[in-house]
């Protein structure tokens, strides 16, 4: 599991340096579909895999207003912290038992582990794909989303 977010960190950075493409007015535009814009979507997966891998852990849940965040180089500062710290416990998730029970602040079911990990890989995939649709709409080629081809550390 751990090759897929690898597979996403991958693919969400080649997307951070495809935005170099277009400006600020474009990259925070509101589109039809998705969660709204470029950047917002861009934003959106980076909070949910932090919040979800958070509550894996037993952590709070923290809350950051996309206004803090509101530019390519904002996004892409607040993806690296956090991919920085979900490196550090991500492989003692992976470990774990994957029927623990979780419970998340922000709704008052409880989750399977595994599910959850399943849940944030498809979820940024999913407005992956989103992204690319809106590529299209400013006639620029998207980033692929092809799994094949690419090189991952945890395969090596």
């Amino acid at each position: 599991m751990h090759t897929f977010f690898e597979y996403n960190w991958q693919v969400r950075d080649e997307w951070f340096t495809w935005c170099n493409q277009l400006t600020t007015e474009e990259l925070l535009k509101y589109r039809i579909g998705g969660v709204g814009g470029i950047l917002y979507t861009l934003f959106h997966v980076i909070d949910v895999e932090h919040s979800w891998l958070r509550a894996i852990v037993g952590k709070d849940d923290l809350v950051v207003p996309f206004a803090e965040y509101d530019t390519l180089e904002g996004i892409r500062f607040l993806s690296d912290t956090y991919r920085k710290e979900i490196k550090e416990f991500l492989p003692k998730i992976l470990a774990e038992s994957t029927n623990q029970l979780v419970t998340v602040a922000w709704d008052e079911k409880n989750y399977r582990k595994n599910d959850i990990l399943h849940h944030v890989i498809a979820h940024e995939i999913h407005h992956i794909g989103q992204l690319s649709v809106w590529a299209r709409e400013v006639e620029l080629k998207p980033i692929s989303a092809d799994f094949l081809g690419r090189e991952f550390t945890s395969m090596k």
